[in-house]
């Protein structure tokens, strides 16, 4: 018994195709089959699986800016046969300035093996192949690997290989292949415009559609690929490369199609492009679930929501609006009905402005615009418009002209001022400029709720809103709260016209912001239309008096509301601000000195093993500025940084860039701040808290530059 199971066992074992890994250095390399022989004059699948050192990459069959497609040569028996490679979908790797196209960690290179027609049942061919590969990290290194295959000629067909078998089968069936798709370029100047139509396109997602070409010369890879979708495809915008430089560019444009989840080859010819292939903007983003992020769910996002909403009323972008509510609900004293009316109106504006900001951010996301919290702040119109809004409240404060009131009240204290429509109007405004802050909790909250569909979107927006509105709202329904307000008085009045002067900050702070957006011509336009609105205030206060005192006024109310809506017009609306170009002046810590921001200045830092501190940032965030002034510009950190030989990159978020709403999407963040600080090892970033402290900075920094 015991002979006949060592016969079987090594029948098993002769059976079944077989071969030695390699190891060559930083990979390891072996041939593998997906059955255990094969049938003379037919075909099985065999792979060149390559497990690839952490860190280090190998390359596609267009290797990209740089670098050298793995290579593989036979030595078989007269008769077998081998075809090339089935390319796997390759991956982007960035490195410094360039973009090259390959491989990490584990991959599987199928190709199909024909057995001769007259091989004999019964033996097992020994295939032999030298394989060559580029393996690079910060450096490049050749590797080459001797590699064997042995594989049992069998007269009827084998049974797959259990280990093998399937995993080359799903490599083939996710590779590109052809589905039907109509390809078609044109050169305009430097650009190639690609437009690919078909079936397969219909109703697919296309974010982060990305067109890989066969030839290295066809693109410049390192451009960005802009997408437009149409009702039956896509157009990608390409850079053109050096192959299309010459007076008789390249007849075909050939090269795989990767969507999510899925690749197709596409040819396309020089031709008209069809308009079924543009025509409904870019894709909206689709932001993927960071590592070290939280995968909340509505329950818990909500609740984070709300407690970032009670947090946001400590923020100081809020001050100067909270500080004038909490004097009108002052002002109501023993009014219990009064003041829970207030209250409700107070709220109710919150609500209604948080909603539909969130209706307005999800529209916009979905129509392909890479926005975020904060949006409305990074276009100038929006924030001279703010300015010049905040103005007007502060000179309505100063009492230079009053709203929903009679002259006759001026003096009488904030009691009989404001109604329900004043609360309302504060609840709004207190939004808007809530807007830029981000507080705890919020982040990872928002950030969730822009990838879900809108119903859960808008109920986590709307636990946001209750949280912010929630503590005025108790002040006004409770009694015992509102009765440890100060009584009205004259000193009400006073208090009233010296929060003026906090809306007058609000609105240096929001000339500041545009400056940095469109420059220092903005200027003397918003100055302009600042005097004209306040000379419009001052005219139409003096119109309530006139009226007051039953003297016509008319002409003068008149020239008030020309010369307002000539401010509007002239500082927010006409003529288009145009933004400042990437060397537009900011203001920087001098104590500190940072880089711009970019993947591939990140990568090249990432390359050369340094650790990196990001900020992401805007000159409209408030919490970021404040951050920036009391943790970041400072010794603690400056030393840090020189001590672990680390570098700091500024993601300025002011203007809008696609490219840092598409960072802070794939860290699960809808807006900033955002502290990321990644590890001279490499790997996923530490996400710091959104509150920083010099402390906290500096040990994030030392943790990081750390080996291992």
């Amino acid at each position: 018994m015991r002979y006949l199971l060592s016969a079987l066992l090594a029948l098993v074992v002769s059976s079944a195709a077989s071969a030695q890994p390699v190891n060559t250095g930083h990979l390891t390399a072996e041939l593998v089959a997906s059955a255990q022989g094969v049938v003379p004059g037919q075909t099985i699948q065999i792979a060149l699986r390559q497990d690839i050192q952490k860190g280090w990459h190998t390359y596609w069959r267009n290797p990209g800016d740089s670098g050298e497609a793995t290579r593989i040569k036979w030595t078989m028996p007269a008769g077998w046969s081998a075809s090339d490679f089935t390319w796997p979908t390759p991956h982007r790797l960035p490195v410094g300035p360039l973009v090259n196209y390959g491989y990490e960690g584990e991959q599987l290179l199928p190709m199909t093996l024909t057995a001769p027609a007259d091989a004999r049942p019964g033996q097992t061919i020994t295939l032999k192949a030298a394989a060559a590969f580029l393996v690079c990290a910060d450096i490049c290194i050749p590797e080459d690997a001797l590699l064997t295959l042995s594989v049992p000629v069998t007269a009827a067909a084998a049974p797959a290989d259990p280990r093998w078998g399937p995993r080359i089968a799903e490599t083939l069936a996710k590779a590109p292949k052809p589905a039907g798709l109509a390809g078609a370029f044109e050169r305009q100047g430097e650009v190639l415009k690609l437009a690919v139509t078909g079936a397969a396109l219909k109703g697919a997602d296309l974010a982060g559609a990305y067109f890989y070409p066969f030839s290295g010369a066809a693109i410049d890879h390192a451009k960005p690929q802009a997408i437009e979708r149409g009702p039956e495809g896509l157009t990608l915008t390409l850079t053109a490369g050096y192959g299309f430089q010459g007076a008789e560019p390249p007849k075909e444009l050939v090269g795989v199609l990767a969507l999510e989840g899925k690749a197709y080859e596409v040819s396309a010819t020089p031709r008209a492009l069809p308009p079924v292939a543009s025509g409904l903007g870019p894709p909206p983003v689709k932001p993927s679930t960071p590592a070290g992020s939280a995968d909340l769910g509505l329950a818990s996002a909500a609740l984070f929501a709300m407690i970032g909403g009670l947090i946001l009323n400590l923020m100081p972008c809020v001050f100067p609006v909270l500080a004038m509510k909490a004097a009108s609900l002052a002002g109501h004293g023993e009014d219990a009905a009064g003041a829970r009316r207030q209250g409700l109106a107070f709220g109710i504006g919150v609500l209604v402005t948080f909603l539909s900001l969130a209706g307005l951010l999800i529209a916009l996301r979905a129509a392909g615009d890479a926005v975020g919290w904060g949006f409305q702040l990074q276009d100038p119109p929006v924030v001279a418009g703010l300015a010049l809004l905040m103005l007007a409240v502060g000179l309505n404060l100063s009492g230079v002209f009053e709203v929903g009131a009679s002259l006759q009240g001026v003096g009488s204290g904030l009691a009989s001022r404001g109604g329900l429509a004043g609360s309302f109007f504060t609840g709004v405004l207190a939004v808007v400029v809530a807007a830029p802050c981000t507080a705890p909790f919020m982040g990872p909250a928002l950030g969730w709720a822009l990838t879900q569909p809108p119903v859960a979107a808008l109920l986590v927006f709307l636990a946001l809103g209750i949280g912010f509105a929630a503590p005025f709202v108790a002040v006004a329904f409770l009694p015992g709260l509102l009765a440890r307000l100060p009584r009205p008085g004259a000193w009400m009045d006073v208090f009233r016209k010296a929060l003026a002067f906090p809306m007058y900050g609000a609105v240096a702070w929001l000339i500041w912001v545009l400056t940095v957006q469109v420059g220092p011509d903005a200027v003397p336009r918003i100055l302009a239309a600042a005097i004209l609105l306040a000379f419009g205030a001052w005219l139409y206060g003096l119109s309530q008096r006139r009226t007051a005192e039953g003297r016509p006024a008319m002409p003068m109310m008149a020239t008030a509301g020309v010369l307002a809506g000539l401010a509007l017009a002239g500082g927010a609306v006409w003529p288009a601000y145009t933004l400042a170009g990437d060397s537009a002046p900011g203001v920087e810590a001098a104590s500190l000195t940072h880089e711009d921001y970019s993947p591939a200045r990140l990568a090249a830092l990432q390359a050369e093993g340094r650790t990196v501190l990001v900020n992401y940032t805007a000159a409209w965030c408030v919490s970021c500025q404040v951050n920036d002034r009391v943790a970041l510009s400072t010794r603690t950190v400056s030393e840090a940084l020189t001590r672990n030989n680390a570098v700091y990159l500024k993601a300025d978020w002011t203007k809008r860039d696609p490219g840092i709403a598409a960072e802070l999407a794939r860290f699960g963040r809808a807006g900033v701040p955002l502290y990321l600080v990644y590890g001279a090892g490499g790997g996923e970033p530490a996400i710091l808290p959104a509150i920083l402290t010099p402390g906290l900075v500096a040990k994030a920094l030392d943790t990081a530059a750390r080996p291992g």
